[in-house]
């Protein structure tokens, strides 16, 4: 008999607000932010989550955000190296990209928004092509991490920007290599690096006008260059003297108010501002000055410096003629005079990204700026204009923030009320209450460093065992802290409850495990009728040899279980505190522990990796088991389920989460592993079992608390659940990880040009490597693609070459009329199609983006047999767009194979023949219909000219009458 077990699930992540993997875009009222492997929307003045953007089954983190200028497109790198653009309007994903091999780290969209270029920490520089949704190049040439790329226009002053001739393909590159490097789209080459600075260049950024280029280092320099748009229209060209004309040439340094790693340079979109962040915790403006207002200044300072020297001189009695003063005059306008320190921005907590809104809301003139915190924040500041009132420094307030849906440090302790209706979160310096139903923050109340904490008898309070031996003990109602009892003179590492709900045991780093017992007093004592409250009374002390660092008693109330530093865990009669049994086996401290409903089992882990599972009438170890990578943190066995009734069977599963940022599920009596879960992005320190036997709760040093449910189906009227098995649970992770090597082994890894180093084959990597090559990337996406194809090339070519079997034997003779033709194959005969059209079916729903990679799967027979096809498709004119990206490509990757084969290149004649007509045909309506378009135009513009030449008007006017003719019109129509 196979053993099931019900299958559990993720089923929501709350507690953050932002995390800090990526930067943060702000348009003025919404914030789109990353938040580990998802994004959310924020309206930052109500401070309420609108949206978030998720993707069912992908797990990497979001590493860059960018707004593309259609301002509903978003796109967004995540760490496996993948770009999604999503859709804001209905947080969906539009198209997927895959050609990085390591985290994306810079993306940059052109400024119509139907370009994207991409870099990543594999050092390659990708074009993509928004609107086809396919790679255009990839570019090679930087030694490190891609940290910014910005597109730019070449405007020339002797080429018309009207001219086709114009070069406008260009972008810059930053990286950690120390170089920035100038990208010719046009001729896909690096026409110049330079050497910006000693140190990894970390930010880019280009003015409004895209003449200057700021650029920032890790050693706080920050570093200003002037575009040369004249050579860059001209192309790379040599000088009189024989050297390559440069486009980027070196002005000025600035000078910034401290040398920490400049991090982000950004222009503001509309207003004459720089902000740029050297320091963690705050961010520089800089006013951008006007010449004119910079010789005005100047100006003023000669004409104060002539009177104090005229003052002197009279004083002296002397003439002062002035002479510098009027040299001085003449001085040129540097740049440092025209971006001058405005202000400096100090947030609350260290600074991740910032970002100026697009669109003002302000009414009141000043600038807004939104600053995401490394600290589960987000903040807005306002500062005022410049003003010509020397007296008042300018200053940034804040002006919105959101915070409270989140912890700003790891979340340390986790517990659930009896009702499983609210969780008790902890962390360094906040206490959180959760309701459970909606997954929002109803409570946020300040405590200390917060180690361990626990639901007082009936749910009302909360006691929190902290960092420095005190025990808090919170009202949740008010939201106001009641009680603080030096319980300990160190860590209390640990707090559990008896079942009858009489006592609560402490276990601390002082070696002492103290009872506790509740009385309840008055809220209020003048008011006899006020609220009851509990309140702890010390009863006794257990003194132990070592630290404490678990304490737990049986569910039946009759023995305590102690953990000491020593790796030994003793148990007691929790009425005597006799000893009772001693357990030794773990190498390092055990960090937690648990006993099993009836008493018969405790599971305890340790840091030593292994969970060691007991029986508790002698104390022999029944299994230890290898659980995790890293130290497990915690374990819990899970509780009946109340929903299959009080007749139901107890079991010995049980929880163990781990440093190794994984959650596991094990049957304790069979000793083996029933599910684990990947969800978490940082170690997981707390867990906490529904008392239900419904869920389990993780919190993370991401920040984020998780919640895995069992599964239910909701269609059924009995309780029926999904079901695991073992067994497939076992192949699917095996499927999973074979499918993955096969996808990693096909992408080789190409070392960096000219490097030498070695490639994923250890061959030592040969100077072929060139600066441009094609976008291409396995994943199992694109396998299973290619796959799909394979198999409707497979079943389409048995077909026609059973008919044709059919036929050929029926033109023989060799069959008599009255044999009926063979059976049609059951998926054609289903959808009632040729075996063509069937083909032609499974490609189209190939995604655009995967598509080249999946033909590159196809094996060369198979190739063969879809050129075929590509010659009915043509005839047919099915899909022709389809259909010539596909041959152009195939042609592309197997020409030589196809010209070395004498009939492959006969095969091409005719479907060169279908194809120009095909084409040719729709060619020729398209241009009918806009000669017509075209027709009509000049009937209306000459029937608008007559009109108005009836009027006996001017050629000038006519012609300003026939443009206002051509504006819309808001016409009402009667029905």
């Amino acid at each position: 008999m196979v053993h099931s077990y019900l299958k559990h699930g993720p089923t929501e992540a709350f507690g953050l607000v932002c995390s800090a993997s990526s930067n943060s875009i702000y348009d003025g009222k919404l914030a789109f932010v990353p938040a580990l492997e998802d994004v959310l929307v924020w309206d930052v003045k109500k401070g309420q989550m609108l949206s978030m953007w998720h993707e069912t089954g992908h797990r990497a983190e979001v590493t860059c955000i960018i707004q593309s200028p259609q301002k509903d497109i978003f796109a967004v790198g995540y760490t496996d190296g993948s770009i999604r653009l999503w859709n804001a309007s209905d947080a969906s994903a539009v198209a997927t990209f895959n050609g990085h091999k390591k985290a994306v780290t810079a993306l940059a969209f052109d400024e119509a928004g139907a370009r994207l270029a991409s870099g990543s920490q594999d050092t390659d520089l990708i074009l993509w092509d928004v609107v086809a949704e396919a790679g255009i190049f990839r570019l090679r040439g930087h030694r490190d991490q891609i940290t910014a790329i910005r597109f730019v226009e070449a405007v020339s002053s002797s080429v018309p920007s009207t001219s086709a001739t114009a070069a406008s393909g260009f972008f810059l590159t930053s990286s950690k290599d120390t170089f920035v490097k100038l990208w010719d789209l046009s001729t896909q080459h690096c026409v110049q690096t330079v050497v910006a600075h000693r140190a990894e260049v970390w930010t880019l950024a280009v003015d409004v006008e895209q003449k200057l280029v700021f650029s920032g280092s890790a050693e706080g320099e920050m570093k200003a260059w002037r575009l040369d748009h004249e050579a860059m229209s001209a192309g790379l060209q040599e000088n009189e003297s024989g050297e390559v004309t440069k486009m980027i040439l070196p002005v000025t340094t600035l000078p910034l108010s401290s040398k920490h790693k400049v991090s982000q340079i950004t222009f503001h979109p509309s207003r004459p501002y720089l902000a740029v962040q050297s320091h963690d915790r705050s961010v520089e403006i800089f006013r951008i000055r006007t010449e004119e207002e910079v010789r005005k200044k100047q100006a003023r300072r000669l004409k104060r410096a002539k009177e104090k020297e005229q003052a002197k001189a009279k004083g002296k009695g002397k003439a002062s003629e002035g002479d510098e003063a009027d040299d001085a005059e003449h001085k040129d306008v540097e740049l440092p005079d025209l971006f001058t320190p405005y202000l400096v921005v100090r947030a609350s907590g260290k600074i991740r990204s910032f970002d100026f809104p697009n669109e003002e809301y302000s009414t009141q003139g000043n600038t807004n700026i939104f600053l995401a915190l490394s600290i589960n924040a987000l903040e807005v500041y306002s500062f005022p204009p410049p003003s010509k009132d020397k007296s008042n420094q300018p200053e940034a307030t804040r002006t919105l923030s959101v915070e409270l849906p989140g912890h700003r440090t790891d979340v340390r302790t986790l517990c659930l009320s009896s009702d499983d209706l609210l969780l008790a979160s902890a962390s360094n310096g906040l206490l959180k209450i959760w309701n459970m139903k909606t997954f929002t923050c109803i409570r946020t109340m300040g405590c200390g460093y917060a180690v361990c904490n626990t639901f007082l008898p009936g749910d009302r309070q909360v006691a929190v065992g902290t960092k420095n031996g005190e025990i808090l003990v919170y009202d949740i109602a008010s939201s106001s802290l009641l009680e603080t009892i030096q319980a300990h003179t160190a860590t209390v590492w640990s707090m559990h409850m008896r079942t009858d709900g009489q006592t609560l045991v402490t276990g601390s780093a002082d070696k002492d495990v103290k009872f506790w017992e509740f009385e309840q007093k008055l809220a209020d004592s003048e008011s006899p009728h006020s609220t009851r409250l509990l309140s702890l009374v010390h009863v006794r002390t257990l003194k132990m040899t070592d630290d404490v660092l678990s304490v737990r008693y049986s569910p039946s109330g009759k023995l305590l279980a102690v953990a000491l530093l020593d790796s030994t865990v003793k148990v007691f009669y929790q009425d005597t505190l006799k000893f009772f049994l001693s357990l030794y086996g773990h190498k390092l401290p055990v960090l937690s522990m648990d006993i099993s409903h009836d008493s018969k089992l405790i599971v305890t882990c340790s840091s030593d990796k292994n969970v060691k599972i007991w029986g508790l009438d002698f104390g022999d170890c029944h299994k230890s088991i290898f659980a995790h990578d890293e130290s497990v943190m915690q374990v819990a066995f899970e509780r009946n389920d109340t929903r299959e009734g009080e007749n139901a069977k107890p079991t010995h599963y049980f929880w163990t989460v781990s440093k190794d940022k994984i959650l596991k599920y094990w049957d304790g009596d069979k000793f083996e592993l029933i599910q684990k879960f990947e969800g978490h992005h940082g170690e997981i320190w707390a867990l906490a079992v529904s008392n239900h036997g419904k869920f389990v709760v993780t919190g993370s040093h991401d920040k984020s608390v998780r919640v895995w449910e069992k599964l239910d189906e909701p269609l059924l009227v009995t309780v029926c659940r999904y079901q695991l098995f073992l067994e497939e649970e076992r192949e699917r992770e095996l499927e999973m990880l074979y499918e993955t090597g096969i996808a990693d082994s096909m992408n080789r890894e190409d070392a960096a040009i000219g490097s030498g180093a070695a490639d994923a084959d250890g061959v030592p990597a040969t100077t072929t490597d060139t600066e441009v090559a094609a976008v291409a990337k396995q994943t199992t996406e694109t396998l299973m693609a290619g796959e799909k194809i394979m198999e409707a090339i497979d079943l389409a070519d048995n077909e026609n070459s059973v008919f044709r079997e059919y036929e050929e034997a029926k033109a023989k003779g060799g069959l008599s009329e009255q044999i009926a033709p063979p059976p049609r194959n059951q998926v054609l005969a289903a959808y009632d199609i040729e075996p063509e059209e069937y083909v032609l079916r499974v490609v189209e729903r190939v995604s655009p983006t995967s598509l080249y990679d999946a033909l590159l799967v196809l094996p060369f027979g198979k190739v063969v047999s879809l050129m075929r096809y590509l010659n009915y498709w043509a005839q047919r004119e099915w899909n022709l767009v389809l259909t010539s990206r596909i041959i152009f490509f195939l042609l592309k990757t197997h020409h030589h194979q196809i010209v070395a084969n004498r009939v492959m290149r006969m095969a091409l004649f005719p479907l060169r023949k279908h194809l120009r007509e095909a084409l040719q045909r729709q060619k020729d309506t398209i241009s009918y219909n806009l000669a017509a378009l075209k027709y009509i135009k000049r009937q209306s513009d000459a029937k608008l000219t007559a009109e108005f030449f009836e009027e006996e008007m001017d050629e000038e006017k006519v012609r300003e009458r026939i443009t206002e003719g051509k504006k819309r019109k808001r016409v009402s129509i009667k029905a």
